[in-house]
């Protein structure tokens, strides 16, 4: 579809496109089928869309070996012209909705036979990522373009980490595929993007999930402080204590929580967690 093509859907449907909910319709076809490329998808695939927006990716999915395709968009008017230009489409099953409030098993989801391929909405990016990882049920594979400074920081290494790396990381194997600049889409955002693959790991560490969390949340409540302090006030503990595990794990006692990778966060679980 031409950036003329959608200007006059948008103005047949009176679509405008929201910043405050990441609409950015993208117009390179280039991207598009990079994305298929790298997505790899076979005649057994089951693939989650979310934010189709007016369907670029939509149609190439629809083009491809895959089973079947639910594509969850929360625009009224996006929807009304999704139904009208698929309607067709037997292996399209399109929902309208908020992809952070909709019942998960209500798309029949299983955990490890589907995969997700979107260009996500960037203001639900981080939430979105967070509920794939973190709860049944998870895909095998999660190919999304995200804003590219997103996609640093879920890559990151120890010394600039935050709770969403140590998430991606703890649950998954991420990695920058491309980038993929502003000017790729309609309206153009101000920031570039970038497509990466998050292949979720099946066999997680044996630590509570839950618990594990909790205290990485705590360890990242306040970053300019040091870690110890953020333990201490969120676990009850005193500082002299969990200065002495640091001591013990050979850590500088000024540590702060974005200075751990995932294996230093599940040490300092198993020692906190009694």
């Amino acid at each position: 579809m031409t950036l003329s093509q959608i200007r006059q859907v948008c103005n047949q449907y009176d679509i405008r496109p929201a910043k405050s909910r990441g609409q950015n319709f993208l117009i390179d076809q280039n991207i598009v089928k990079k994305i298929m490329v790298v997505a790899e998808l076979g005649k057994d695939d089951v693939v989650l869309e979310v934010g189709p927006g007016l369907g670029a990716l939509t149609r190439e999915l629809l083009l491809s070996q895959a089973k079947k395709i639910i594509a969850v968009e929360l625009d009224k008017k996006i929807n009304e012209f999704l139904k009208a230009e698929f309607f067709e489409e037997k292996k399209l099953e399109l929902v309208e909705g908020d992809i952070l409030k909709i019942n998960l098993k209500d798309l029949e989801l299983a955990d490890f036979k589907y995969k997700i391929v979107a260009n996500l909405p960037y203001n639900i990016t981080a939430q979105f990522l967070r509920l794939f990882l973190e709860h049944s049920p998870r895909p095998k594979e999660i190919i999304v373009m995200v804003q590219k400074e997103v996609a640093q920081r879920i890559i990151a290494k120890a010394g600039e980490m935050s709770v969403l790396a140590v998430a991606a990381q703890f649950f998954g194997e991420p990695k920058i595929l491309f980038k993929v600049g502003h000017d790729c889409f309609w309206p153009e955002p101000e920031v570039d993007s970038a497509v990466i693959k998050i292949d979720l790991k099946s066999d997680l560490p044996p630590v509570d999930v839950k618990k594990f969390f909790r205290i990485v949340r705590i360890g990242f409540s306040a970053r300019r402080k040091q870690l110890h302090n953020n333990l201490a006030a969120g676990l009850g503990l005193k500082n002299s204590q969990i200065k002495q595990f640091f001591n013990n794990f050979g850590w500088r006692e000024d540590i702060r929580a974005q200075d751990l990778g995932v294996e230093d966060w599940i040490k300092l679980f198993e020692i906190l967690n009694f």
